[in-house]
């Protein structure tokens, strides 16, 4: 694995990485604490304009560090964990829903860090995992007031995908 160098610590690139983590307990806040759903959706709309950016600004300005392609992926990660925690103390099902992919991606991305070996940037299928489990969480931050029968039709929409992405990442951890 490389080393990430010290200079890159403070890229734009990386820095946008940060506020993106940084974010995560003050939409916390606002949708759990305080109900304020809109508001807490605009923080995370923020957020995913950072992260659609952050990767745009690296490879546009030649900024790409090794550094920013392990943070990348741990703010989606701990973005979509937070957002589908949030969501979890209004929707029961959307526990089952984290369970059933990030577990999985987690225990194994673990594993083979501790091994040193990476992903090498995320395959399509994950990457349009991830989308999709966006516009959905999105989705249910803007709009609170769906109705439960929705809510769940989009839940579980976005675990056949989740499944399906697992399906296809097994091979290619089995490969690593």
């Amino acid at each position: 694995m490389k080393r990430f160098n010290k200079k890159d610590l403070f890229t734009i690139p990386n820095l946008m990485g940060y506020f993106r983590i940084l974010l995560i307990p003050v939409f916390c806040y606002f949708y759990i604490k305080k109900q304020a759903y809109l508001l807490a959706a605009g923080i995370v709309l923020i957020s995913s304009l950072t992260d659609l950016f952050d990767g745009y600004i690296a490879r546009r300005f030649n900024m790409v560090t090794e550094l920013g392609k392990a943070l990348d992926p741990v703010a989606d990660k701990l973005t979509h964990a937070a957002l589908a925690l949030c969501l979890a103390f209004r929707y029961p099902l959307m526990w089952a829903l984290m369970a059933v992919k990030e577990g999985y991606m987690w225990i194994m991305g673990l594993y083979f860090l501790k091994r040193g070996k990476m992903l090498d940037g995320a395959m399509w299928f994950g990457k349009v995992c991830t989308a999709l489990l966006f516009v959905v969480l999105l989705i249910l931050f803007f709009f609170p007031h769906l109705p439960l029968a929705a809510v769940n039709a989009l839940i579980l929409i976005t675990m056949a995908d989740m499944l399906f992405t697992l399906c296809m990442y097994i091979p290619v951890f089995h490969r690593m």
